[in-house]
């Protein structure tokens, strides 16, 4: 199947401020792409791209003091299958982790693992470890966290999800992650796009979303508490610790945001 991307961002900026923005398809889909990936930026900046060091392509401007208009389109093939399951992927020991999971065990802006590490032993420390386990996760913090993105909050930790009970598709992906990272499960955050396809379309306006992504049985699977039924048409963009780490644009000074859309649909050849 095919999938249209694409997005609209427009920002008034009192001042000319540097910025950087991840607003590529991860390295991992370029393969699938049909069309170029390029931000295009009105008015025409000199646009600097590179790969962080979470693996993830960014681009970095300096916005000049006005209107500024991001806009990006791109056409990518996906095989149209659920997300990949493997019910008997097994967990690994700290001990014989590569080295660069170790990261995603830690605290992290958003992953207070120390404050969490009891309750998610209390919660889940008895269950067989592995895939199964993670799906529990999964489970608990769908059934028991309420969203509504009037729950939105960016200084939002999870932390606060577990005590207010309420959140955006990030809040929940922050305290899955969390839970994981306290059982010794390697967990990264990540963003991309993830439209209504094979599934009935949702009554707000399409943005990008956020699930995560833990190390099991030598490799990372895709996990997601917000949708816990796999999805078809995930679309990879950025992994890092936490969404501190994978923000759409970033800002070194004032750039207030004026609009926003998101275009995530199927197209026919």
């Amino acid at each position: 199947m095919l999938i249209r991307l694409g997005y609209d961002i427009q920002f008034e900026i009192p001042a000319a401020v540097a910025m950087v923005g991840m607003l590529y398809v991860h390295p991992s889909r370029v393969a699938d792409l049909r069309e170029a990936d390029e931000v295009n930026i009105d008015p025409a900046l000199r646009v600097e791209s590179y790969i962080d060091s979470y693996g993830n392509r960014c681009a970095r401007w300096l916005a000049p003091a006005g209107a500024l208009h991001l806009s990006g389109s791109t056409l990518i093939e996906d095989p149209g299958t659920p997300d990949e399951a493997s019910p008997d992927a097994q967990e690994h020991p700290v001990n014989e982790l590569p080295p660069e999971t170790l990261r995603y065990l830690l605290n992290s802006r958003y992953c207070e693992v120390d404050r969490l590490s009891n309750i998610a032993v209390e919660l889940f420390g008895h269950l067989k470890p592995g895939w199964s386990r993670v799906q529990a996760i999964c489970g608990w913090v769908n059934w028991k966290v309420a969203f509504g993105y009037h729950h939105a909050r960016s200084s939002k930790t999870a932390l606060d999800v577990f005590t207010e009970r309420t959140g955006v598709c990030r809040d929940f992906q922050h305290l899955a992650v969390t839970f994981c990272r306290a059982l010794n499960i390697p967990a990264r955050y990540a963003t991309g796009y993830l439209g209504d396809i094979g599934v009935p379309p949702e009554p707000t306006p399409m943005d990008f979303s956020a699930w995560f992504e833990v190390y099991l049985q030598n490799r990372w699977w895709t996990f997601d508490a917000r949708h816990i039924q796999p999805r078809i048409g995930r679309v990879l963009m950025a992994t890092g610790r936490d969404a501190s780490d994978v923000a759409i644009t970033t800002s070194f000074g004032i750039a207030n945001l004026t609009g926003f859309t998101v275009v995530t649909e199927e197209v026919t050849e």
